[in-house]
């Protein structure tokens, strides 16, 4: 066998191996009935998370927004929008949450604010060169007149990175970034003001009693020197350092930060989104006086091949230990496809940004039996790990959603021809035959759903042997007893080529762990079956299948 060491047993902090759950307000539960999620709903419905045997929730942003990207357009970092509820709602639900032995985790959306901001406000009506407009990214443009941008950056959504304004006198004036949508100007991270001011944010909500933030866009806060034009991609992620993402000048930003968190008890903690293009630059986050966890997009982005995954895992453990971090394995969110549909898709090249009802549809059952053993593979291996609402259920994309039900800020500035994110973000399923299917009374839905999400439905499922919340249910709960997140992860070297084959050595005990991506079974290994993802065949594991074996 082949042992790589894992940092995370060498420290008992709760978040080196803990399981968070990603709830996205919009679309958890309503309480109101207005159709879109909100914090009340998120409170009572907080026992299933709890029962799942998760450490934390993490909130998608609730901030005052005028939602032109789903509330990543934050016009008041210390408020909570009507939409969600209030401020006595926040508070109730941290409580309930620590009633039920939860930690709340907040979105912080640092690399830009919405255009509806008071500081955006007060830079439209001061004008160039004034104090106001040197928190943001303004420029003078380019040619005779100034009408070309600044440079040739694009938005992630598609279209410009620019937006030249009308100035106060009503000539046409100066441009400002926005490397998302046009009402989410980017912040010009070189102004003590903008440090200042986050600074404080955290200090806000750490003393309202979240556990710590999840960082939105971590890595493009600090744009390269002078604002160089780019040949290159403009996606978050393409492979190599961009001079709008990963500059190294991020880093002190965050070790700032680590320094108000190290503060407070508790050990609150700092979770980067950060599209970093290789493992190595990943690990730089994590560092011991940064950030504390990263999410492992490479993982996420890995295709259904036996080899790739591999490599994947073996290079995060190999990055992350060398600075003595936990690796944080992830494989949905609210911005990629789910990962139960992302896996039936043919695996080649780069995941899609969406499915559309005329794109080719995957295999809905293909899909489940591949999430599911995805799922038992990332929840076998050492570190931390995040879960999206609604994988629990074993919930699809929805591939068909119509055109004009669609919100996405991506779909618009692509003029329809990109998916975009919606249908990751569609209002979970609880009781099959309920209004809503239980997302509250009233039937409304700010997404529709999709008449196959009954079957995925929480009362559907609950107490069913075999059902996937019970799997996750089973899943978590051994993870936990074993303490698979302080493993030592050894490669089974004699395994088939098309296996993900390892044994983990944990203060548990040993267990090894089979996934099997051939078209053949493969032979189980020797000893107790504690779990798989689907039946077993006279003690082989079949295609697309994973079981964890007590030695």
């Amino acid at each position: 066998m082949t042992q790589t060491q894992n940092p995370a047993r060498t420290a008992d902090a709760w978040w080196r191996d803990a399981v968070i759950y990603q709830i996205y307000p919009r679309s958890f539960a309503d309480a109101d009935g207005d159709g879109v999620g909100d914090l009340p709903g998120i409170t009572s419905r907080l026992r299933h998370v709890a029962d799942l045997g998760v450490d934390a929730v993490w909130l998608s942003p609730f901030y005052t927004s005028p939602m032109a990207d789903a509330g990543y357009d934050v016009a008041d970092y210390r408020d909570v929008d009507p939409l969600f509820g209030t401020l006595a709602d926040a508070d109730a639900l941290i409580a309930e949450a620590g009633r039920l032995g939860l930690r709340v985790i907040v979105d912080l959306v640092p690399n830009h604010t919405s255009d509806e901001h008071v500081w955006f406000r007060e830079a439209l009506a001061a004008g160039p060169g004034s104090p106001e407009r040197a928190r943001y990214l303004f420029r003078d443009g380019r040619g005779p007149d100034g009408s070309e941008p600044p440079n040739n950056w694009r938005s992630v959504f598609g279209g410009p990175g620019w937006t030249r304004v009308t100035e106060p006198d009503g000539r046409p004036g100066q441009w400002y970034l926005h490397l998302f949508d046009v009402k989410q100007p980017d912040l010009d991270w070189t102004n003590p003001q903008v440090r200042a001011e986050f600074l404080d944010v955290l200090r806000f909500w750490l003393d309202r009693g979240v556990a710590g933030f999840r960082v939105d866009v971590a890595h493009g806060l600090v744009k390269a020197e002078g604002l160089p034009d780019w040949a290159g991609e403009h996606g978050l992620l393409d492979g190599t350092v961009a001079p709008m993402w990963d500059q190294d000048g991020v880093h002190e930003i965050y070790r700032t930060w680590r320094q108000v968190l190290d503060e407070y008890p508790g050990e609150r903690v700092l979770v980067a989104e950060s599209w970093a293009p290789t493992p190595e630059r990943l690990a730089d986050y994590v560092r011991p006086d940064e950030m504390h966890t990263a999410f492992n997009f490479d993982f996420l982005e890995t295709h259904w091949i036996a080899a790739d995954l591999r490599e994947s895992i073996t290079r995060s453990l190999a990055a992350t230990a060398a600075v003595g971090a936990p690796t944080t394995w992830v494989l949905s969110n609210h911005d990629v496809v789910r990962h139960p549909t992302r896996l039936a898709l043919p695996q080649v090249g780069r995941r899609p940004n969406g499915i559309k009802a005329t794109d080719p549809q995957p295999d809905e059952a293909l899909g489940l039996r591949r999430g599911r053993a995805a799922t038992l593979l990332m929840l076998a291996l050492p570190g931390s790990a995040y879960l999206y609402q609604g994988e629990e259920l074993g919930l699809p994309e929805h591939t068909t959603l119509p055109d004009e039900a669609r919100q996405d800020p991506t779909f618009f500035r692509h003029n329809g021809e990109v998916a975009g994110r919606d249908g990751c973000r569609v209002p979970l399923p609880w009781a099959a035959d309920e209004p809503a299917m239980g997302f509250n009374k009233t039937g409304a839905t700010w997404l529709p759903q999709p008449e196959s999400y009954r079957r995925y439905a929480v009362d559907r499922q609950r107490g069913v042997p075999g059902s996937t919340l019970e799997m996750y249910r089973a899943a978590l709960r051994l993870r936990k007893e074993l303490r698979l997140g302080r493993g030592d992860l050894s490669w089974v070297d004699d395994a088939s080529d098309e296996t993900v084959s390892f044994v983990t050595e944990t203060p548990g005990g040993s267990v090894a762990v089979v996934t099997n991506l051939g078209r053949e079974p493969v032979k189980a290994p020797a000893g107790e079956v504690l779990l798989s993802s689907g039946e077993l065949e006279d003690g082989q594991v079949p295609t697309d299948v994973t079981v964890w074996v007590r030695q």
